[in-house]
């Protein structure tokens, strides 16, 4: 049919019906795979719906889906922080959209995006289109950018509602009509787009100017002339702006199309071709639903039960053939697994490199996986002479440009339509970022296996494979060798890397194959996609930024320990009598139990007397031998100075790194059970804070000229936690009424007033608060407190009398752990116990554990959720930020922006439960600023 007269042209907003699909559905994954299809689900029905509802004499002639191609188009050319406040796409939700597209030509649909352009512009142009050739058109959607072309012929219906926009709702909207919408909002902004605008004026604001003076370009040549100051200033002094908003909010009627009006001719789905996509989908309900309405027999729905049955063992089972796996040299190669790529929708993904530090470490290869069994490796930094660390320099022969390949790989690493799998993939990401590749979406194995086996085992790669897909991968040892010997993988034969590289992505794709549809049996997916995957970006975004170290301030700090320990190693040499060697602890030994005659003294297998700190401690509160304490207590001083020079001070001067004068620290998503972070390379997390000198190292982490440092540290989360999870009434009231806790907890013990407390009395309640989520014992506690057992242990006894709800807590905890093997977080987060069972010394360790990881797995929990939705609300300030130590987050900020942050980040870490526990207490979010952390902390 030639479109013209009488023709009448529905074109639907493809990007407002998955969200809407997304936003409505619960999340749903393909039971096959795992492939999250929760939104491909909605946007079907909804195509449905919108199939059978528009038959009849006002049917559509033409129908056309349009989807907007990618977040970059001219107007970024223009203004580049256009769109740049949009928040980050769900991960879950990233793989959907290209199969949004299949479910739109499955119904014989035209399916319609242009590269470079929005959908609003290709709305736009085909209204423009229709209406000049004579036909009508409804535009199926409510986006308010799109009430512009409403006119002449063109209208919007608001599916959601089953409402028409017409002028007189565009009036009601804008103040004005359709043809001065684009004037109005070239005023008034849009931050959600991050559209500029006219500061302080809003849409009513504008849409008097507007009236008054009838366009905006009069309005801005008269702007002069306006009484009112303010107003008439914003517009003199913003003028550009507001002209360069009006590009960014007219949308373009003269979009380069590939196509004709004629091309989008209603036509009846293919059954077959309809029905194979639903099947594919695993869309069940739907399939039966458009069977019986076409009249045609489903066919047999695929399941992995299915899958197992007809096609043999799962992917997973198929034998590793290192001979299989390609070497890829030449560009044609590339461009045949780039297709390949593309055509499947996913890759598992994997870098060689020089280095385990991401920040310093040369790219030396690039490995792809898209089946199981089907792997390959791009070489790309390999140098000449093989495994010889004397060899040339220059690269080896038969390697592809890296430019070409990285220039190759950029638009695939970076296409929203395509899942990059890795191993811990952050490291992965860091590498690409560096060589200006932003990765999304991303899966992590590593992740998967944490979310559903956290307590069972460890999730490196190695250890996966052995577990979960009975095969060893090649040990680098083997490539790399050890010791003084051993070489960078750039000296690594091809040959050999290429078996090894390409294993890596091969074995990493079978894990996703087994993992994916796994943590939606085991009930966890939410667990991975709303705090593991979501935290990759942001953490990786952290170690890149690091933190500013000021070299002067270490090297002054390692020479005053060293003068501090040359003279205690004076004082303790005095005391002792005699000379030794400080940092021996089998001289030490021999002085306290053989010289001294301190009683107690215990010999390992070695022969020498064990002096541990506790061992130490102990000493330090015998009366009977004053000196043999003061001696312990002159170790431990030592022992303390001494690492923190060599651990601090003087280690950290060598992670600076050359080129940015920071130090960036590594986070482990997956090192402990409970969800708490790991900070390694350096530890930025264990600078002790107790003592003077502990405190004085954070003074060598520091702000640039200009900024300050800002940090924000939830106030006693965990025993809020506990006040919550345990029901604990007289803990929650003190925490509503913003008491002291540890002196209200002393006071209801001892029943002595808060008033004039003794502060030794609240330092006990303080150790017994605390002590109490790690389970401690009357023997921890009196060690703790210097007191004797069954002192402590009646301080315990006493604490579960007041406060009952925490000994019912802690009962019911270890009874679900023994019948279920895990506890969970607030959030669901399993923790496996696997211990909790066994009998002996390592029992009462398993209670405990199992005890304090819910409490302390929500905590991290609650941090984690706060971290991942910081980016996006600080995007708009000139801030970063840089690190994450247990309860604390640390962030570097313009100095004239330093208290909007504050609230900023406050607001969200004290909001980071919501919505999904409504929690009893109150989180509550200490800040402070400085030029160094120690200020700001």
């Amino acid at each position: 049919m030639t479109f013209g007269k009488g023709c009448h042209l529905h074109l639907i907003d493809g990007s407002a019906f998955i969200f809407r699909a997304y936003h409505a559905l619960p999340p749903l994954t393909r039971k096959s795979d795992g492939l999250p299809i929760g939104a491909v689900a909605g946007f079907a029905n909804m195509l449905y719906r919108y199939v059978e509802g528009n038959k009849g004499p006002d049917a559509p002639t033409h129908v056309a889906v349009i989807f907007d191609h990618s977040s970059k188009t001219f107007r970024n050319e223009i203004f580049p922080a256009y769109k740049a406040n949009r928040p980050e796409l769900p991960e879950d939700l990233r793989p959907q959209f290209p199969l949004t597209r299949d479910a739109t030509r499955a119904f014989n649909i035209a399916c319609i995006e242009t590269e470079g352009y929005e959908a609003d512009d290709i709305i736009a142009t085909l209204s423009c289109q229709a209406r000049d050739a004579g036909g009508r058109v409804t535009i199926i959607s409510s986006d308010k950018d799109l009430m512009q072309l409403i006119g002449d012929g063109v209208v919007m219906f608001d599916a959601m509602k089953n409402k028409l926009i017409d002028r007189d709702e565009v009036v009601e909207k804008f103040g004005v009509g359709p043809e001065r919408v684009v004037d109005v909002q070239s005023l008034a902004g849009d931050s959600v787009d991050n559209v500029p605008g006219a500061p302080g004026i809003g849409i009513k604001t504008a849409a008097l100017l507007i009236q008054e003076y009838g366009d905006l370009e009069t309005l801005l040549e008269r702007a002069t002339e306006i009484k009112q100051p303010k107003r008439r200033e914003t517009l003199v002094n913003f003028a550009n702006q507001i002209r360069i908003s009006k590009q960014l909010v007219m949308l373009k009627c003269d979009t380069p199309l590939e196509f004709s009006l004629d091309s989008l001719e209603v036509r009846e789905p293919e059954p077959e071709v309809l029905m194979g996509f639903l099947n594919a989908m695993e869309f069940r309900t739907l399939t039966k639903r458009i069977a019986d309405k076409l009249d045609v027999t489903p066919p047999p729905m695929v399941t992995a039960e299915a899958t197992e049955a007809e096609a043999g063992p799962l992917p997973e089972a198929l034998p590793f053939d290192h001979g299989a796996y390609e070497a890829v040299i030449d560009m044609a190669a590339l461009e045949r697994w780039i297709a390949r790529i593309r055509d499947i929708g996913h890759v598992a993904f994997d870098t060689e490199t020089t280095s385990l530090d991401e920040m310093r470490a040369d790219l030396v290869g690039i490995s792809l996986a898209v089946d199981a069994g089907r792997a390959c490796y791009v070489p790309l930094g390999h140098r000449q002479g093989g495994g010889d660390l004397f060899a040339s320099d220059s690269l080896s022969e038969g390697q592809l440009p890296m430019n070409a390949v990285l220039t190759a790989l950029k638009p695939v690493l970076e296409d929203p339509a395509i899942l990059k799998i890795g191993q811990n993939i952050k490291y992965d990401f860091k590498i690409m970022a560096r060589h200006g590749i932003h990765m999304a979406p991303i899966e992590d194995t590593m992740l998967q296996s944490y979310a559903l086996h956290a307590g069972l085992h460890n999730h490196g790669m190695d250890e996966l494979s052995d577990r979960y897909l009975n095969h060893t991968p090649i040990p680098i040892k083997s490539l790399l060798g050890g010791g003084k010997a051993a070489v960078t993988f750039d000296r690594v034969a091809i040959v050999d890397a290429v078996k090894y590289a390409a294993e890596d992505a091969d074995v990493t794709l079978r894990l996703w194959q087994r993992f994916r549809p796994a943590l939606h049996r085991a009930q966890v997916t939410t667990v991975y996609e709303t705090l593991e995957r979501p935290l990759i970006p942001v953490l990786a975004d952290m170690e890149m930024a690091g933190v500013k170290v000021d070299r002067d301030v270490l090297a002054r700090m390692s020479n005053a320990f060293a003068q501090k320990l040359v003279q205690l190693e004076e004082e303790i040499h005095e005391i002792a009598g005699t000379r030794f060697n400080v940092g021996s602890p089998k001289q030490l030994g021999e002085i306290l139990f053989d010289q001294m005659q301190i009683p107690g003294g215990e010999k390992g297998k070695t022969g020498a007397y064990a002096t541990g700190a506790e061992v130490l401690e102990d000493i330090t509160t015998l009366e009977a031998h004053p000196t043999g304490a003061q001696l312990a207590a002159r170790v431990l001083d030592w022992r303390q100075i001494s690492k923190l020079k060599s651990t601090y001070t003087d280690s950290l001067q060598n992670h600076i790194h050359p080129e940015t004068g920071r130090v960036h620290t590594s986070y482990s998503i997956a090192g402990a059970n409970t969800g708490r972070l790991a900070s390694t390379d350096p530890n930025l997390q264990n600078i002790p804070v107790r003592s003077e000198e502990g405190r004085r190292i954070r003074e060598a982490f520091v702000a640039p000229e200009g900024r300050v440092l800002v940090s924000l540290d939830y106030s006693q989360i965990e025993l809020r936690i506990l006040a919550h999870i345990a029901g604990i009434p007289a803990l929650k009231q003190a925490f509503r009424d913003g008491l002291d806790i540890h002196a209200m907890t002393a006071s209801e013990m001892f029943g002595v007033p808060v008033e004039g407390m003794d502060p030794s009395v609240r330092r006990q309640a303080k150790a017994i608060n605390f002590g109490v989520i790690y389970g401690i014992s009357g023997f921890g506690l009196a060690r703790n407190l210097r007191i004797p057992r069954a002192e402590a242990q009646g301080f315990i006894d006493r604490y579960f009398e007041r406060f009952p709800g925490i000994r019912a807590y802690m009962d019911e905890t270890v009874a679900f752990a023994k019948s279920k093997g895990y506890v969970q977080t607030l959030f669901g987060r399993k923790i496996h116990t696997p211990e909790i069972n066994a009998k002996g010394p390592g029992a009462g360790f398993a209670k405990r554990a199992a005890i304090n990881a819910p409490i302390q797995g929500t905590a991290a929990d609650v941090i984690r959720r706060a971290m991942i939705r910081m980016p996006q609300a600080i995007a708009g300030l000139d801030a970063k930020m840089l690190l994450q130590v247990h309860d604390e987050l640390l962030f570097e900020v313009a100095e004239e922006q330093a208290e909007k942050l504050t609230q900023v980040a406050r607001a969200v870490m004290e909001g980071a439960a919501d919505p999904a526990v409504h929690l009893d207490v109150h989180l509550r979010a200490d800040a402070g600023q400085g030029r160094n952390w120690a200020a700001a902390h």
